[in-house]
C-alpha cells in the first residue's frame, strides 16, 4: 500500500479505481496560407464558437457549483472577447499568412508568458486561462484531431491540474473524487471541486503516476491522504467512514416534505435558485417551495439574436407549470457587466459591474424590456409567476418601470390575451443606494430580495471575481448584516416580504441570524435546500 499526504481541498471519502486525465492535446504545425482572409474567417467562427461553448459550461457550472465557481468561465468569455488577443490572432493571420491554428497557438503562448513573469499571484494565474481558451479555440478549428476524455466506470480522477473547462465537462456522475499531483486551493479544480461537493486533495507529487492508471486508491479529503492499493484493514476502516456521510445525505432526505419551522414555531420559505427550464427538476427533486430566482438572461444569451415573445413566453410558461402552483419569481434580463450577449452590441466600459446593465439596458431600450413582460404576463396565466427587477437604486426607475407595465397590460388586453392583472412586482437590492431607501421603495413594490453577491461587491468596494482579495471579502462584514436588517424592517413596515437570493441565503452560519433579523425567504442552490431546512429546524430562537 502506498500512502501520499497531501492537502485537502474539500472533504469526503471516495473509493475506486484511478483513471488518469489525459490532456487531448494536438501538435501545432505552421502552414502558409493563401487566403488570410479565409483563414481570419475561420478564426472569428472558431471563436464564436468557443465563446458559446463556455457559456455553456457557465450555466451548468451554475447549476451544479454556484456562483463562484461559474465565475470562472465568465473570465474565460472575456478574455475571448478581449481585443488585444483578437487583433493580434487577426493580425498575425494576416502579415505572417500563417494558418489560424498556430496563430493561435503563438499568441496564446506570449500571452501566457507575459502573465507567467509577472508578480501578482491573480495575474500569474491568468497564464492557464490563455492557454485554456487558446486549447478551446483550436478544438474548434478542428474537433476531428480531439479525442474527448472519458470514463466508463465511476472514477478517481488523477491529473496534474484540470482547467475548469476540462473539469465541468466531466461526466459528473463518474467521478468519484479528484487527486491532482499539482494544483492549489485557490486552482479552478479547487474551487470547483469544493462547490460541486465533490472529494479533492491538491499536491500530491510526483508519486502519482500514470502507472497507477486502473489501481484501487481511497481518497480521504478530511485528512488530505490517498491510500493507493490499500490494504484489507484500511478499507474497512475507510468504508465504515464512508457510510456515516451517506447516513447523513439519507437523514436530509427524510426531510421532504418537513415544513421549514423553528423549534418554537417561526417559518421562513426555502426557494431554489435556477439558471433556467433543465434547474425546475432538480429544485423539485429537493422538496424546494418555490423558485425564489429565475435567471432569464440566459435566455438572451443563449440566442443569437433577441428572443421574440413567443419563445420567452413557452420558457416561462412551462416553468410555471412544471412548480405546480409553486411561487416562481422570475428576474427580468440582467444582461451587462460580466453576462454577454454579442447582439446587444454594448460599449465596451472601463467599469462594466458599475455600467450599463440589468434595468438600465431595459430603460434605455424598452422595446426589449416590453417583450419580456409581455411574455412574463401572458405566462401569469399558468401558474404563480412573480416579477423580479434587478439593479434597482431609486423611486424614479420603478416609476418609470410602472408606467411601461401599463402599457403591457393596455397592448395584451387589445389582443384579448389572458394574464394575472396582479402579478407580484419585487426589486433585487443590490447597492448601498437601494437598501438606504428601502422604506421609500417597500411602499412602492410588492416584495424586496436582497442580491448579497453583489450587495457585498459594492459596499465593500471589492471585485468579487479577484481571488487576491479574498482575504478582505468579508461575506459577515456587520455593514452587510446591518443593511440586510435595514431592508428587512423597512419591508415589514410596508407590509411587504423580504428575502435573500445570493449565496449568503446559504450560509448555514447565518441561518439563525437571518430568522432573528426577520428574513421571510431563503433562495439557495436546489443541492442546499435540504440542508437549510435541517438547519432551520434545529434553531430555537426563545433559548
Amino acid at each position: 500500500m502506498l500512502i501520499i499526504k497531501s492537502e485537502s481541498v474539500f472533504s469526503g471519502i471516495a473509493i475506486g479505481p484511478l483513471r488518469f486525465f489525459k490532456k487531448d492535446l494536438a501538435a501545432v504545425s505552421h502552414i502558409t496560407v493563401s487566403n488570410t482572409e479565409e483563414e481570419a474567417r475561420r478564426f472569428e467562427s472558431a471563436r464564436a464558437l468557443a465563446i458559446e461553448q463556455i457559456g455553456e459550461l457557465y450555466k451548468k457550472a451554475l447549476n451544479e457549483a454556484g456562483e463562484k465557481a461559474a465565475a470562472l468561465f465568465e473570465v474565460h468569455q472575456m478574455m475571448l472577447d478581449d481585443p488585444d488577443f483578437y487583433e493580434s490572432v487577426i493580425s498575425m493571420i494576416r502579415e505572417k499568412r500563417t494558418n489560424a491554428e498556430y496563430a493561435v497557438s503563438m499568441v496564446a503562448k506570449n500571452l501566457s508568458e507575459v502573465f507567467s513573469s509577472m508578480d501578482d499571484d491573480y495575474m500569474k494565474e491568468r497564464a492557464a486561462d490563455i492557454l485554456d481558451i487558446s486549447q478551446r479555440v483550436q478544438k474548434m478549428l478542428n474537433p476531428e484531431r480531439y479525442q474527448p476524455f472519458t470514463m466508463t466506470v465511476p472514477s478517481i480522477v488523477a491529473a496534474d491540474d484540470l482547467a475548469p473547462s476540462e473539469t465541468v465537462q466531466l461526466d459528473r456522475k463518474k467521478i468519484l473524487g479528484f487527486v491532482m499531483s499539482k494544483g492549489s486551493s485557490n486552482s479552478h479544480m479547487s474551487i470547483l471541486a469544493r462547490s460541486m461537493g465533490i472529494p479533492a486533495i491538491i499536491g500530491a507529487g510526483d508519486e502519482l503516476s500514470e502507472d497507477l492508471e486502473g489501481t484501487l486508491a481511497i481518497l480521504d479529503g478530511s485528512t488530505g491522504t490517498v491510500y493507493i492499493d490499500p490494504d484489507v484493514v484500511t478499507i474497512e476502516v475507510m468504508q465504515r467512514k464512508q457510510r456515516a456521510a451517506r447516513q447523513n445525505i439519507e437523514r436530509l432526505e427524510t426531510l421532504k416534505g418537513q415544513p421549514n419551522v423553528t423549534v418554537d414555531g417561526q417559518k421562513i420559505d426555502v426557494f431554489a435558485n435556477v439558471l433556467d427550464l433543465s434547474g425546475i427538476d432538480a429544485a423539485l427533486k429537493n422538496d424546494a417551495g418555490g423558485i425564489g430566482l429565475f435567471r432569464s438572461e440566459f435566455i438572451y444569451m443563449e440566442s443569437q439574436d433577441y428572443p421574440t415573445e413567443e419563445e420567452q413566453f413557452a420558457v416561462y410558461k412551462q416553468a410555471a407549470e412544471q412548480m405546480g402552483g409553486r411561487k416562481v419569481i422570475i428576474r427580468t434580463l440582467d444582461i451587462g457587466a460580466d453576462k454577454q450577449a454579442p447582439y446587444f452590441d454594448l460599449p465596451q466600459e472601463e467599469n462594466p459591474a458599475l455600467g450599463l446593465r440589468a434595468i438600465r439596458i431595459c430603460l434605455t431600450r424598452p422595446e426589449i424590456f416590453k417583450t419580456q413582460l409581455r411574455a412574463l404576463y401572458r405566462a401569469s396565466a399558468f401558474g404563480n409567476i412573480s416579477i423580479m427587477l434587478p439593479m434597482i437604486i431609486s423611486l424614479k426607475e420603478i416609476k418609470e418601470i410602472r408606467h411601461i407595465v401599463e402599457e403591457v397590460k393596455i397592448e395584451l388586453k387589445h389582443v384579448k390575451a389572458i394574464f394575472n392583472e396582479d402579478v407580484e412586482i419585487g426589486i433585487m437590492l443590490e447597492t448601498p443606494a437601494s437598501i438606504i431607501i428601502s422604506d421609500e421603495l417597500a411602499k412602492v413594490v410588492d416584495f424586496f430580495s436582497i442580491g448579497t453577491n453583489d450587495l457585498t461587491q459594492y459596499t465593500l468596494a471589492i471585485d468579487r471575481q479577484n481571488r487576491q482579495l479574498e482575504q478582505f471579502c468579508d461575506t459577515h462584514h456587520p455593514a452587510i448584516l446591518k443593511m440586510i436588517e435595514m431592508a428587512t424592517i423597512a419591508a415589514h413596515n410596508a407590509g411587504i416580504w423580504c428575502g435573500i437570493c445570493g449565496e449568503l441565503a446559504g450560509d448555514l452560519s447565518l441561518t439563525e441570524t437571518f430568522l432573528r433579523i426577520g428574513i421571510d425567504e431563503l433562495s439557495v442552490s436546489a443541492g442546499m435546500v435540504l440542508p437549510l431546512r435541517e438547519k432551520i429546524r434545529s434553531i430555537d430562537l426563545k433559548a
